[in-house]
């Protein structure tokens, strides 16, 4: 209960953040829109004047070429004001958004968890464009919405004081009934932002997962699960579209309202059939229809402003998002994942009271040494921690406690990038850039790409793909088999022949013939020096390995 009662403050307090160090040119641009808006009230007495002096008996007026070049004068000044007190707001919006952007991309690249990676991905995307227009329209309809109608109602009140009333009468409902409105287009907008990302979250895990889903014959299930998601989300921006369209009615009641009182008034007293509402004299046709003229300019900042309140509730929902991303706690790569030299001297490994809380469960390793060209097995049960181990040794987890010496060198923020420049790793689900498949093995480096082709035995594969080392794969390797990207991963390890090479579950899932052929390249990389650590399921390649360490049990 008191998260929920706090989370409103929590988005404002964010919202103001986001936008703090655009504030001094968000003013600026404010200022520039008051004064902008403020010309109105002289083009509408020159218009005034000049209608009153064509009609019968009037005398008087500026002349109809004058009155035409001050207006269009006063039009000039008006639109460039306008022009760039938007520019400035636009800008100042672009610097903001780009500004967290960064901020956000920069934190995710030092982070592993991809468990929200797609809501996260929606938030730097869609979500934070949604600030612009809230840059670009509330803080300048705000100042406007304050000062103008006090100035149109001054005015108003000086030639009428019963005309002054309509206006007081029926500009404080706007305002009212804009704040109901406004609290459930707020309640609505957060709804919708958390839809987005979870509906993200799902198409991602389902795409990664699309091999799977066709072996299980699970695909009419999958589109029923994504098709119900998508109704919600579609359900869900409706009703803010709902919401919006409500407030645009009230609004546009209200102001059609008070425009036909201040019609009425004005034409009966011009008339001569009501003789109050003036101070002394009568109105003047000059004066009535000076009025007339700015009735609706003293309602137009409240629509403004109710058109911005919409764009507020969307920032507030994306400035929420953006808090509760703040407040996790990812778990940080070592290093700054800087292009460096590798760390010298031999690549000995030791392990002392390493402890890893995972928040489920606590995981403590024996202290383990290995040696430079050794060959090692972890094995254990499922979720002992043997995938944990080989991102600890990788420096893209820290302990919790016990430390970590590589080459006789503590591995932490100063250490980590020289060491993983020494290092190649072949995770269980292998990751492909938005690269060709030669480049994606060779990752830039220059080298003997065949000879790793076929230690790797993927040229069957590559000769099977449409542009052979050229064709483009998708991120999870789109169009391959489990076992033909894991032998491409092994291409990768043995194109760059790293002095360590941490591999997750090799084996796994691949039929005899092709685990065959992986064991066959890890066997070729530990010929030739490379310090092997493995952690498998699998006793086969296990006895390949030098030793085997067991990981929750003795070594």
């Amino acid at each position: 209960m008191k998260s929920a009662e706090t989370k409103p403050e929590i988005d404002k307090h964010t919202l103001k953040q986001m936008i703090a160090p655009i504030g001094k040119r968000i003013r600026a641009a404010s200022a520039l829109g008051v004064a902008s808006s403020s010309i109105w009230p002289l083009q509408a007495a020159v218009v005034a004047s000049a209608i009153a002096g064509l009609l019968p008996g009037q005398s008087g007026g500026l002349g109809t070429f004058i009155s035409v070049a001050i207006f269009s004068a006063l039009g000039l000044l008006r639109a460039g004001l306008t022009y760039f007190a938007e520019g400035q707001t636009f800008k100042a919006g672009l610097q903001a958004v780009t500004s967290i952007r960064r901020e956000i991309v920069e934190r995710e690249m030092q982070t592993i968890d991809t468990t929200s990676a797609a809501s996260t991905a929606a938030l730097a995307t869609e979500k934070l464009d949604m600030l612009v227009p809230y840059i670009i329209h509330y803080a300048p309809a705000h100042a406007r919405v304050i000062v103008l109608p006090l100035i149109l109602l001054a005015i108003t009140f000086w030639f009428s004081w019963a005309a002054g009333i309509v206006l007081l009468i029926t500009g404080p409902l706007i305002p009212v009934f804009m704040a109901l409105v406004g609290m459930a287009a707020k309640e609505a907008s957060q709804r919708q932002m958390e839809d987005i990302g979870t509906l993200n979250n799902v198409l991602i895990e389902r795409l990664s997962a699309l091999t799977d889903i066709k072996l299980l014959d699970a695909s009419t299930a999958v589109i029923a699960e994504f098709s119900d998601g998508a109704d919600r989300l579609r359900e869900k921006t409706m009703r803010v579209l709902r919401i919006a369209f409500l407030s645009s009615t009230v609004l546009e009641l209200f102001s059609a309202i008070g425009v036909a009182m201040m019609a009425v008034y004005v034409g009966f007293e011009l008339l001569g059939m009501i003789e109050f509402g003036t101070y002394v004299e009568p109105l003047s046709p000059a004066a009535g229809i000076f009025l007339l003229l700015l009735a609706p300019d003293f309602y137009q900042p409240m629509r403004d402003f109710s058109a911005a309140w919409h764009d507020k509730a969307s920032a507030l929902a994306v400035a929420g998002e953006l808090a509760k991303w703040r407040a996790e706690t990812p778990q940080k790569l070592l290093g700054q994942g800087a292009n460096v030299e590798p760390l010298s001297g031999a690549p000995h490994i030791k392990l002392q009271g390493l402890v890893v809380n995972t928040g489920s469960t606590e995981i403590r390793y024996s202290d383990i040494k290995i040696v430079q060209g050794e060959s090692v097995a972890l094995m254990g049960p499922s979720g002992v921690g043997k995938t944990t181990l080989l991102k600890l040794l990788a420096g893209l987890l820290s302990p919790d406690e016990g430390k970590i010496t590589v080459s006789g060198q503590p591995l932490n923020d100063e250490t980590a990038d020289a060491w993983r420049a020494r290092m190649g790793w072949m995770p269980q689900v292998p990751h492909f850039l938005n690269m060709n498949l030669a480049e994606n093995i060779s990752l830039g480096q220059s080298g003997d790409l065949n000879a790793a082709t076929r230690a790797a035995a993927i040229d069957d594969v590559i000769a099977a793909l449409p542009g052979g080392l050229q064709t483009h794969l998708g991120e999870t390797g789109g169009g391959l088999s489990g076992g033909e990207a894991r032998r491409i991963t092994l291409a990768r390890a043995l194109f760059a022949m790293p002095d360590i090479l941490l591999v997750d579950e090799p084996t796994a899932d691949l039929d005899e013939g092709t685990a065959k052929q992986v064991m066959a390249g890890l066997a070729l990389l530990i010929n030739r020096g490379c310090t092997l650590i493995v952690a498998t399921h699998d006793p086969v390649l296990a006895a390949m390995m030098d030793r085997t360490v067991l990981i929750g049990g003795a070594s």
